[in-house]
């Protein structure tokens, strides 16, 4: 079946309904038709953690859920010169950890020190084991709390974050900025990897773009992260055994090398390599499947099997999808998710899970689960509860 089936309407080809079977949000997210053709024409759909997309050109499929903006002229383009903020990123931590944000100048500041480190790193950045891996966050901040509480705070415990910091969640201001300092303070022991929602136009859709502008006033802050977003690496390899990223396989490439071979400073195209690694999802279906998402594919066991052996790799590690134990194996081992957002959208009742590999890397890995932290007052948040969350 070819996947330009749905030409000239974007919209035909989005599922909407309640695809997890657990009354968790649908999640209207980037996508569109593309060229080319599937191995075996499944148009299986598979559970995800988002069913239905924002058309690139800004339309929206859904009640409830408004146009998408365009993008601005970005402010890091436009603003004065940079200063050096009176506070050390030690200090930086000590605050947030309080859940409370820092300035619009010390997040400039921070984004502008964290897009050099990032661009002396490789699209696919090798990891050093020991390391703990996170999944989805999604501004869930008093949770990620509880989770360095259960993995250990860096520089103690190595970590590995698998992407989605930001939306859905109260706090993605705090979230991202904790996880930027922590790479900051700790380059070789904190590894950040791209998700699909650090997006300009996936986060003026699901809070983080709206979070921005109620807690600065404008909307220099989104363009600070957003600009950021573009040097995140797309995967990461532990050990040159376990390959990680925050999506999945892409049909266009199949080896580590053609990975590193791609352009990932820009916007998540609506298509291609880098589209799908950010977004892909394992299936039970053999061979490559039209994705329920409306961007990437969905790929069966032979898939991922045949992508190990051919890059001598023993695992696949991903996130991108709810599971209600915060993490589930696949493709006979060689595929897991991992997810580390409990009580995802404060509303799922699903655990979350951090994936943990000791100084030999040994396999099968171990896993930590955790429930939600206590929630606490959100003076902030309106009462009424925003569109994106249901």
């Amino acid at each position: 079946m070819s996947l330009n089936a749905t030409s000239g309407n974007p919209l035909a080809a989005l599922l909407s309904g309640d695809a997890d079977g657990i009354g968790m949000p649908s999640e209207e997210e980037t996508g569109g038709g593309r060229g080319g053709s599937v191995a075996n024409g499944s148009t299986h759909t598979a559970s995800t953690e988002e069913t239905s997309a924002v058309h690139p050109g800004g339309m929206t499929a859904g009640d409830g859920v408004r146009e998408t903006r365009g993008f601005p002229t970005s402010a890091s383009a436009s603003a004065s010169t940079l200063v050096r903020p009176s506070r050390s990123f030690e200090e930086f931590v000590d605050q947030l950890l309080q859940c409370k944000p820092l300035e619009e100048g010390e997040i400039r500041y921070l984004c502008e020190v964290l897009k050099e480190t990032l661009e002396r790193e490789e699209n696919v950045q090798p990891v050093r084991a020991p390391v703990t891996v996170a999944g989805d966050i999604h501004g869930q901040f008093y949770d990620l709390l509880e989770l360095l509480k259960i993995g250990g705070k860096p520089p103690d415990t190595n970590y590995l974050f698998l992407g989605d910091y930001v939306d859905r969640g109260y706090y993605s201001i705090e979230t991202v900025s904790l996880i930027f300092t922590f790479k900051v303070l700790y380059p070789d022991r904190v590894t950040i990897l791209r998700g699909n929602h650090e997006s300009r136009q996936i986060t003026q859709v699901y809070g983080f773009y709206d979070e921005c502008v109620r807690k600065y006033g404008s909307a220099n802050v989104w363009h600070y992260f957003t600009d950021c977003f573009d040097f995140l690496p797309l995967t990461a390899v532990i050990e040159r055994q376990i390959f990680c990223n925050h999506g999945g396989l892409s049909p266009a490439v199949d080896t580590i090398d053609a990975i590193r071979a791609l352009d990932r400073f820009q916007e998540i195209p609506h298509e291609g390599a880098m589209c799908d690694l950010l977004w892909s999802d394992p299936d039970d279906r053999q061979g490559w499947g039209i994705s329920p998402r409306g961007a990437g594919y969905t790929f069966g066991q032979n898939i991922s099997e045949e992508f190990n052996h051919r890059n001598g790799l023993k695992l696949i590690a991903r996130a991108h999808q709810l599971v209600m134990d915060g993490y589930n194996w696949s493709h006979d081992q060689n595929v897991v998710t991992i997810f580390s957002a409990p009580n995802y959208c404060y509303r799922c009742g699903n655990q979350a899970a951090l994936m943990e590999l000791d100084d030999e890397c040994a396999l099968p890995p171990s896993f930590q689960t955790f429930d939600p932290a206590p929630r606490r007052g959100e003076p902030m948040v309106t009462r009424r509860t925003p569109e994106y969350f249901l």
